[in-house]
């Protein structure tokens, strides 16, 4: 089981209600923050993502975590018909949803508030789902998961892109400077929030990845685990069918 890594440490708030804070906080920002502190990357990561998931030719689509709604947004150019972004942060959802109405896709996107641990849809609802930078902030990981397996179609794909922690000496030598030092003074200088970059920092680094992570699916009930790393390993892309 992972060590639960909390964004304010001093508060009596549990996890859940404390990412709800930070990602209100830090949501005017986010994306661009994004782009600074991926250099980029996390734009080709995603597409990466995005064609994975359209080779199943999903109809309908559910993005957990989906903050300011940039894979859902990319999913409205797909073949998928309807398109469900949620997450716990209203802060984040408004910001997503004045996103999609400037594109024209409140058809075709719905972006909703809720819990990934409490799903409001029935059994069987979406061929696939996705999560973006979003698992490692799950208060009860095996809860979320089991949520996610339980509205997958028999046959859907489960897609996750998440932080891992690169292998190779060097490139992890590095990878934990940059999260240690860099990225909270980044956070800190762009958004005034240094606190939440350091538990994004933090987290990752705390978070299960690749075979371990692929075995805590396995557990939840889903098969045909592959992990593919990106960008030397800061980043996994993972994929499971129910």
């Amino acid at each position: 089981m992972a060590k639960q890594v909390l964004p304010y440490k001093d508060s009596d708030q549990n996890k859940k209600e404390q990412v709800r804070q930070m990602f209100d906080t830090i949501s005017g920002k986010y994306d661009g923050l994004n782009r600074l502190i991926t250099f980029g990357t996390d734009t080709f990561w995603r597409k990466r993502l995005i064609r994975l998931v359209s080779s199943q030719n999903p109809a309908s689509v559910l993005d957990i975590a989906t903050g300011t709604g940039d894979l859902a947004l990319a999913f409205g150019n797909t073949s998928a018909r309807e398109i469900v972004g949620l997450d716990l942060s209203p802060g984040m959802l408004e910001i997503g949803k004045k996103k999609v109405a400037s594109r024209g896709m409140q058809k075709k996107i719905n972006m909703v508030l809720g819990d990934s641990e409490a799903l409001e849809f029935e059994d069987h609802t979406f061929d696939a789902v996705t999560v973006a930078f979003g698992v490692r902030n799950f208060e009860n990981l095996e809860k979320g998961l089991s949520e996610i397996h339980r509205v997958l179609k028999p046959g859907g794909i489960l897609a996750i892109l998440e932080t891992s922690v690169p292998e190779k000496k060097f490139f992890k030598w590095g990878y934990q400077l940059y999260g240690k030092y860099a990225l909270p003074v980044l956070g800190k200088l762009f958004s005034a929030e240094g606190t939440a970059y350091s538990y994004l920092s933090e987290s990752a680094a705390a978070f299960p990845y690749g075979e371990e992570f692929n075995n805590i699916l396995g557990k939840i009930g889903f098969i045909g685990m592959k992990h593919e790393p990106q960008t030397f390993g800061v980043a996994t892309i993972y994929t499971a069918t129910k």
